[in-house]
């Protein structure tokens, strides 16, 4: 395992640094625009690099689980081609939602599907023929909420190491090797990526990265649904989550688009409470996802759904008023 480890982490630098060294002349740089939290032209496209060096260790040192799961696997390749086509020219927002869609019927040929979500108030729900399209709705809203805290440098690889590391226990205390050894492999690729991102960053992961990320970590919690209580998974990944959940919903409360691009996000706005601090705003939202992580952890999953969501909204609702009083003493136009 520490020698699978070692190969891993080196290959993943390596290959960042590749990309990091010619990234001007294969069209990968970032361009500084308005919402942007750094003023220079950057590379971009680290996650061709973590998410390869990921992918080959699984198919050399697990290949059994790789054609086990053969179009799980194919689902993580498209979207990695389409986030790579969106690194080098951006790509159309429909065209990246189909990929994603299509993405997400393989996985449920491997029968990643979301099927049951529990008992709330003493009522089960089983969504039956509404799986697959509940299922391709909950792997497109979360593969973009985590898309969208990528936007500080090591927010989005922390967190997922984060979220990634939960998964790690839930798949090795249930001998789950699909939840296991992809979440050892996407920590051990994102280490090597962090040497490069954190602050100040010297590449960026660009959607390749994170949209991969987003969608593997949609697929393992769909698979962690055996072992823990659907609404634990809100909790799991609660930085992203609450983000896109508060953002919408305050978009949609002052009758604004809801697709709109803003700087309205957590990290907008505790970016600025710490003085633009981006370590010390990493490092916050960081402890805090590790911290409703392991209240995920905590959850049994024979218990009434209907409370802990109430407990996941209860949360929501506070860090609304929180940031609500945060935008407003920021003068921000959200």
């Amino acid at each position: 395992m520490l020698f699978e480890i070692v190969i891993l982490f080196s290959l993943s630098a390596v290959l960042i640094n590749l990309i990091r060294r010619n990234a001007s002349s294969i069209g990968l740089v970032d361009i500084p625009n308005e919402r942007s939290s750094h003023t220079k032209v950057t590379p971009r496209g680290a996650g061709v690099g973590f998410s390869i060096a990921a992918l080959l260790s699984l198919l050399f040192f697990h290949s059994d689980l790789v054609f086990s799961y053969w179009a799980t696997f194919l689902g993580i390749l498209l979207v990695l081609i389409v986030g790579f086509l969106d690194d080098h020219k951006d790509t159309a927002p429909k065209t990246k939602f189909i990929v994603i869609i299509v993405a997400t019927l393989l996985i449920a040929i491997d029968g990643v599907l979301i099927d049951d979500l529990g008992v709330y108030f003493g009522q089960h729900i089983s969504l039956g023929w509404m799986a697959l399209p509940f299922t391709v709705l909950a792997v497109v809203g979360f593969t973009n909420a985590l898309n969208l805290i990528d936007g500080l440098d090591g927010l989005a690889g922390g967190v997922s190491i984060v979220i990634f590391s939960t998964l790690f226990i839930v798949g090795y205390l249930n001998h789950d090797d699909l939840i296991t050894y992809v979440s050892l492999s996407f920590i051990v690729a994102l280490l090597a990526f962090l040497l490069f991102n954190w602050n100040p960053a010297s590449i960026f992961m660009g959607d390749s990265g994170s949209l991969v990320l987003g969608f593997v970590i949609a697929i393992l919690s769909i698979k962690a649904l055996a072992y823990l209580p659907a609404v634990s998974i809100l909790f799991l990944a609660a930085v992203p989550n609450m983000d896109v959940l508060i953002v919408l919903f305050r978009r949609k409360y002052h009758k604004r688009p809801l697709f709109c691009a803003d700087k309205c996000h957590f990290h907008h706005i505790l970016h600025q409470f710490f003085d633009f601090n981006t370590k010390k705003t990493v490092l916050f939202l960081i402890i805090l996802q590790a911290v409703y992580s392991l209240t995920g952890l905590q959850l049994d999953k024979q218990i009434d759904e209907g409370f802990l969501l109430l407990l996941f909204i209860l949360n929501v609702a506070m860090l609304y008023v929180i940031l609500s009083a945060m935008i407003r003493r920021q003068k921000r136009d959200c």
